[in-house]
């Protein structure tokens, strides 16, 4: 059995769709978890919509993804002439032909069809016209593709999916100027390049019908189909802006670290029994086809932080960092300083529970990355009255000689509470508010721990006055 190669080809016409990054996504997993290959192409042969822009965003979409590829990438367009050598030779074994119609003469023919109530599958009068017959003038070649019988896609998510012949028309493969056809280039690239299996979205299944007529007229092994439903938004319709985010590099800049993403696009659509939440290894060993299903997946945003917040919650220290440092270049937010990572290197063991995205986890962080004197917000700022703040000052006074390990500081806190006749939740508002400046923190012991006794004292002394 030869060794599989799959591929991803989107188109560079804007940014990566959330749906073309889980056809990229599935492409890799089946590759990697089958010791394969897995190809990139950009089929940029529509030059009017191809930008270079584009194509740079696909590659840095790729990249943030965690999605690597074999070989160097293929552009569809540097291989035109490739394509129209293929096209000559289907001529030559006479499985293609010239066509000399002009775009007036098809249409002419399609409004008469409609007027009689025919079909208006175009019918080429050149088809099998003796060759000594044409004229000196520009030409299409068109496939000769059957008028009888079936062409049948044995597809791995969708099953036998049958055509009938006379519902396909004799397409077009090279143009009048020499520039082929995307169902031609597509074709010729995937034999090309060895592509063992197309998995791609399901509004290409009808592509495949007349993929497969081509492959077949040049004797080429067809690949295995693999088409997935496409994802719909949470009220079931086609995934569109209105939904929300739509583009891969809106995720990333919502704060959503790659391998939650990973895993979230892996499960829309396929799935491995009850298994929701899986690291990248499981992925790879546990992809295949058949756990694709053939319903439209729906895009859930809760589901999606949730399992954004179990893989933050279970990244290396390290990792998290370098991630969290990656994710502020990519929103333009200023870097974090030496003494800003240590700081954030220390405390990330009580920040990385309950966040579900980078923003939140920095905002818990808040309480070290900023500087004295810490204004509070306005909810914050309510549990700093007179009461509190004289609280404050004997928690100072409290803590001065104090060591600072979490037991004594507990219990400090806890004479303290017990000294002014309030519970313990009663007293941590208006710390929350001195260390940070807002009412969600960390555990105030654990603000305490890291942010070290000097600064400690200093901001709860500010906080009293």
């Amino acid at each position: 059995m030869p060794p599989i190669v799959t591929r991803f080809a989107p188109s560079p016409t804007g940014y990566l769709h959330i749906g073309g990054a889980r056809t990229a996504l599935f492409n890799w997993l089946y590759a990697r978890g089958h010791g394969g290959q897995f190809l990139l192409r950009i089929e940029d042969t529509d030059r009017e919509r191809s930008s270079p822009e584009a194509t740079d965003a696909i590659l840095q979409g790729l990249k943030w993804l965690g999605l690597d590829w074999d070989g160097d990438v293929v552009s569809q367009f540097d291989r035109r002439h490739r394509h129209a050598e293929v096209a000559h030779q289907m001529l030559a074994r006479g499985n293609a032909y010239k066509c000399f119609c002009t775009q007036a003469e098809i249409e002419a023919f399609r409004e008469s069809a409609r007027a009689e109530g025919r079909s208006t599958l175009f019918q080429s009068p050149w088809r099998d016209a003796d060759p000594a017959t044409h004229p000196d003038l520009p030409y299409v070649i068109r496939l000769k593709a059957p008028r009888l019988g079936e062409t049948v896609i044995e597809d791995a998510v969708q099953g036998r999916v049958v055509f009938r012949n006379d519902q396909l028309d004799d397409m077009v493969c090279l143009r009048s100027d020499a520039t082929p056809t995307y169902m031609l280039a597509v074709v010729v690239d995937d034999h090309d390049m060895g592509v063992t299996h197309v998995i791609r979205g399901d509004d290409h299944l009808n592509n495949a019908a007349r993929q497969t007529q081509i492959f077949h007229a040049m004797d080429w092994p067809v690949p295995v189909w693999a088409h997935i439903p496409l994802i719909h938004g949470e009220d079931g319709k086609k995934l569109s802006k209105r939904h929300g985010a739509v583009g891969l590099h809106e995720y990333a800049a919502m704060g959503y670290p790659a391998a939650a993403l990973r895993n979230y696009l892996a499960r829309l659509g396929w799935s491995h029994g009850d298994d929701e939440f899986f690291n990248d290894e499981q992925a790879r060993q546990w992809f295949d086809l058949a756990g694709i299903g053939r319903a439209p997946a729906r895009l859930d945003f809760k589901k999606l932080a949730n399992l954004s917040g179990l893989h933050i919650a279970a990244m290396e220290d390290a990792t998290l960092l370098s991630a969290l440092e990656v994710y502020l270049a990519a929103t333009d937010a200023p870097a974090l300083t030496a003494p800003d990572r240590d700081r954030l290197s220390q405390a990330l063991y009580c920040l990385k529970d309950r966040s579900k995205t980078f923003p939140e986890l920095l905002e818990k962080a808040r309480f070290l990355l900023v500087a004295r004197p810490v204004v509070p917000d306005a909810a914050a700022e309510k549990s700093l009255d007179t009461v509190s703040r004289g609280i404050l000052k004997k928690l100072t006074m409290r803590l001065q000689n104090a060591s600072w390990e979490r037991e004594t500081l507990e219990g400090a806190v806890a004479e303290i509470a017990a000294g002014t006749g309030l519970g313990l939740g009663k007293i941590a508002g208006p710390i929350r508010a001195a260390l940070a400046g807002r009412t969600v923190t960390p555990s105030v012991f654990d603000m305490m721990l890291v942010l070290g006794q000097a600064e400690t004292l200093a901001r709860l002394e500010d906080a009293s006055l």
